[in-house]
């Protein structure tokens, strides 16, 4: 397993995995979906509708015995994290790497937990734009890995990771600081995705100034101040950096948060604004607009 990654399996084959999975099966690479009970059974009998082209990849029964495979892609949301590091365990080897494309800053720490630190890849995605309705899925910005050790060395498992990047397409940047690129992504996800979930609002209601702008920017502004006291370098350049990123998104993009609400399903609100508010209240950082956010978007679940 140390040589060329040649199996991959993915961990939640919704908008961002799903997409994942077709831009590695695109390339020609063995990828396999990790799914169980009826979800299992969808994804055998009408696999994924990718940007409309149809993908029957192998399904992989989490409640069998599996097979190791060389790279590991969680891309669940945060509470079906603990159900799926229940099921995982079947396609994880003590070779493995395994990276997550969650969304928050602790599904590192959980997996590790369960597996081992030392199969844990730190990663994120920035910018991609995929929707997920049923099997369908769409997108039109693939946007970027973000992935590296947490020493900033380029071991050799990242550098199999990149060569597999590279083989596919997919756009990626090893970090010297990938915790701090974690916290950026974390940064974006707690303004755009709350404000647009709060407002209904797609990304092209954020590319011009306004009032959902600042509503984003006064939520982003209060993680900056949670990570300053942790000692993570987040500053008002790296809204800068957000804005040359969200320039590019499609005016009617809609973020993971926003199709949640507008399917009627949970969001991850607790990980965005109760984590901050959780943070914020250990460090003595303020944290009203998060607050006022947390509770906005638990009364539309509520709703």
């Amino acid at each position: 397993m140390g040589g060329e990654i040649t199996s991959i399996t993915i961990v939640g084959a919704g908008a961002v995995g799903g997409a994942v999975a077709a831009m590695l099966a695109e390339a020609g690479e063995q990828v396999f979906l990790l799914a169980a009970g009826e979800r299992r059974r969808r994804l055998e009998r009408g696999g994924l509708v990718v940007n409309g082209r149809e993908y029957s990849m192998p399904v992989v029964d989490a409640e069998g015995a599996g097979m190791a495979a060389d790279l590991v892609v969680v891309a669940v949301k945060q509470h079906h994290l603990a159900g799926a590091i229940s099921q995982m365990g079947c396609s994880v080897g003590p070779e493995s790497i395994i990276i997550s494309l969650m969304n928050g800053v602790e599904s590192e720490e959980q997996i590790g937990k369960a597996f081992g630190d030392d199969l844990v890849l730190p990663a994120t995605i920035v910018g991609i734009d995929a929707l997920r309705e049923g099997r369908v899925i769409t997108y039109s910005k693939k946007g970027k890995i973000f992935f590296g050790e947490l020493t900033g060395q380029k071991t050799r498992r990242v550098g199999r990771v990149g060569a597999l990047f590279d083989r596919a397409g997919i756009a990626y940047e090893i970090p010297s600081d990938i915790r701090r690129t974690i916290w950026w992504k974390f940064m974006i996800n707690v303004g755009v995705n709350q404000a647009s979930a709060a407002l209904r609002a797609p990304y092209g209601v954020f590319q011009t100034p306004g009032e959902a702008r600042l509503l984003m920017e006064s939520a982003m502004a209060e993680v900056i101040a949670v990570a300053s006291r942790l000692g993570i370098p987040l500053g008002e350049a790296d809204l800068a950096d957000w804005y040359a990123v969200l320039k590019g998104m499609s005016p009617e993009g809609k973020t993971s948060m926003l199709q949640d609400v507008e399917a009627g399903r949970k969001t991850e609100v607790e990980m965005f604004a109760g984590k901050v508010i959780e943070l914020g209240r250990r460090l003595g950082v303020p944290t009203p607009v998060n607050e006022k956010l947390f509770d906005l978007i638990r009364k539309i679940e509520a709703s």
